[in-house]
């Protein structure tokens, strides 16, 4: 199966030809040059591939897109909020290395024991959040100056050290 990744959303739309802007996290300006589909998920796990006609860059954080088959702002309208995804190989095309959502898929490891995959990345004004499975439920592990030890790009592994019970919360 793909893996998928949420990089933003649909914020609006804009004009009158059913062009949207789309607020990503990719951590670089972006005018998504050479993306041809991007999903959206219309129920769990299940990924509908939008096609993209133009793309054009508004700021650091935002994209205008025009989507094929998309053709008035009513259309468009109803694609907000929705959030987007970007399939694995453009994922890891378009997202700067430096970027906290380029943490996606990375194994988040505490000591010994690897505490499960990171799937979802909140970014905050002091700190970031990972989303993680860890023994089949969802964690969220705060990352910041004093809990990321290291960050391990070749193996794609996130070293941290958490405070003590924080887990114990989800079991």
């Amino acid at each position: 199966m793909a893996e998928y990744f949420k990089i933003g959303k649909f914020a609006a739309s804009y004009g009158l030809l059913g062009e949207l802007v789309l607020q990503h996290s990719l951590g670089k300006k972006t005018s998504l040059k050479g993306l041809q589909t991007l999903f959206l998920e219309e129920s769990k796990d299940n990924f509908l591939p939008y096609f993209i006609e133009k793309t054009a860059i508004k700021n650091d954080t935002e994209t205008y897109i025009k989507l094929e088959g998309i053709d008035s702002k009513e259309v468009a309208r109803k694609l907000t909020p929705k959030e987007v995804w970007l399939a694995e190989p453009d994922f890891k095309k378009f997202a700067a290395k430096a970027a906290p959502i380029a943490l996606l898929g990375f194994s988040m490891i505490e000591g010994d024991e690897d505490l499960g995959k990171i799937i979802e990345v909140i970014e905050q004004p002091h700190q970031v959040l990972c989303t993680i499975l860890y023994k089949g439920k969802e964690a969220l592990i705060p990352i910041h100056e004093a809990s990321l030890l290291k960050v391990d790009q070749k193996n794609k592994k996130v070293f941290v050290d958490l405070p003590e019970g924080l887990l114990d919360i989800y079991l």
